[in-house]
């Protein structure tokens, strides 16, 4: 049985003020199903990836709530695991169709964010930690920075390092349209930038975005292959670790991360060399670093100067679109190992938190197809999404090919 994505729409991320939650549902369901060529009548199931909309919303009951929305009237369920809710709504989507119980689902990742007060909203996103860290008073950045701070000490890894993953992640976004942040950093720029938990500062951290994001999965019997432009789903994956850091064996690595990328490759069939580009989860600049390692794209120590060398960025022949240290000598397109979270990642595309995980598979859907645009990864064959949930107490990957 082949599994497949046959439609792919998102809105625009960022700060949304105006448009409803059900407006952006909406937009990106409709486009889904526009770009699958189906109608709605030939969906069985809806799944929904969403994190605060009770908390912030008052609404949790959010399956029948899109499904009467959307017109849909099928079963519908709300899937949550904090920043990781939108892949964990794919990987139920995908298990759904596994098993036999359904052919042809619509998933939605959507989220609402910029209307409320950031205090709110980041009291709401530390309903994915422990008591212990919540009682500390410790908010996803400051986490992080511990996390940031132990890789430096070990590795050696920089705040310049860092940065550079903002750079490229900001170069990137500005090729995408529906990006929340359209402008490229600089490096000076990132340090600079506010402290917002040391070593993290402001242009370090993923911004709270508004945005939705819909994909149409279906069984495709091998007689139907060869005629629907579909991209095939190899392996979904979900891995668990403990939910605070203090009951981790190490603080320089995601254990959940390594576990799900290992099933996955497995399932798939492949390696991390075969993996053309990636959409991994940069919430923060240092877990970008942390998930490149993980993910067996390099070493453990080496993602920060790899990423630092522009290894894992988009190059172009026009040396007018990138900045001027990411040239060789002869002016060519740069090679490299993996290219990494050419949307912008979560870093510049945005982060309404329950969307991030659909618009991840969104972004593999459009690089797989060819029509990224500007940011096109040249000869992409094999993507990588890689969706977490709190300060690594979920994983989430997928890996994706086309139809053959």
């Amino acid at each position: 049985m082949t599994v497949s994505i046959i439609g792919a729409s998102t809105t625009k991320f960022g700060e949304l003020w105006g448009i409803s939650p059900r407006i952006l549902a909406a937009d990106a369901v409709t486009g889904a199903l526009l770009d699958a060529g189906i109608p709605a009548s030939r969906v069985e199931a809806l799944f929904v990836g969403n994190m605060l909309s009770g908390m912030l919303g008052g609404q949790e009951h959010l399956g029948a709530f899109f499904s009467e929305e959307l017109g849909l009237s099928v079963p519908a369920f709300k899937i949550e695991g904090a920043c990781a809710s939108g892949g964990l709504a794919i990987h139920n989507a995908v298990n759904s169709i596994l098993s036999g119980q359904y052919e042809t689902v619509v998933v939605l990742g959507v989220e609402k964010m910029t209307d409320h007060k950031p205090e709110d909203v980041a009291l709401a996103l530390m309903g994915a930690g422990n008591e212990e860290e919540r009682a500390s008073g410790a908010t996803f950045p400051g986490l992080y920075a511990i996390l940031a701070r132990a890789h430096m000490q070990e590795f050696g890894t920089t705040e310049e390092q860092m940065a550079a993953v903002a750079v490229k992640n900001h170069f990137h976004a500005s090729l995408n349209p529906n990006a929340q942040f359209q402008n490229p950093l600089t490096i000076a720029q990132v340090m600079k930038s506010s402290c917002i938990a040391d070593p993290l500062k402001l242009l370090d951290c993923s911004p709270i975005s508004d945005g939705a994001s819909a994909v149409v999965i279906t069984r495709i019997s091998a007689s139907k292959r060869q005629r629907v432009n579909g991209i095939k789903i190899l392996a979904s994956t979900v891995a668990t670790d403990t939910l605070g850091l203090a009951q981790r064996k190490s603080l320089t690595e995601l254990a959940a991360t390594k576990v799900a990328a290992e099933k996955a490759y497995q399932r798939a069939g492949v390696t991390a060399k075969d993996i053309d580009f990636a959409e991994v989860h940069d919430c923060f600049t240092i877990a970008e670093i942390l998930a490149m390692e993980d993910l067996g794209f390099f070493a453990k120590g080496k993602a920060a100067d790899a990423i630092a060398r522009v290894e894992t960025m988009l190059g172009q022949r026009d040396s007018g679109n990138l900045p001027q240290a990411q040239h060789d000598s002869r002016n060519q397109t740069l090679r490299h190992r993996v290219i990494v979270n050419p949307s912008g990642g979560l870093k510049g595309c945005g982060h309404p938190v329950g969307a991030t995980g659909v618009k991840q598979i969104v972004e593999l859907v459009e690089q797989l197809r060819g029509t990224a645009g500007k940011r096109q990864v040249t000869g992409a064959r094999i993507g990588l999404a890689h969706n977490v949930g709190g300060s690594g107490a979920t994983a989430v990957v997928h890996i994706v090919c086309k139809v053959r």
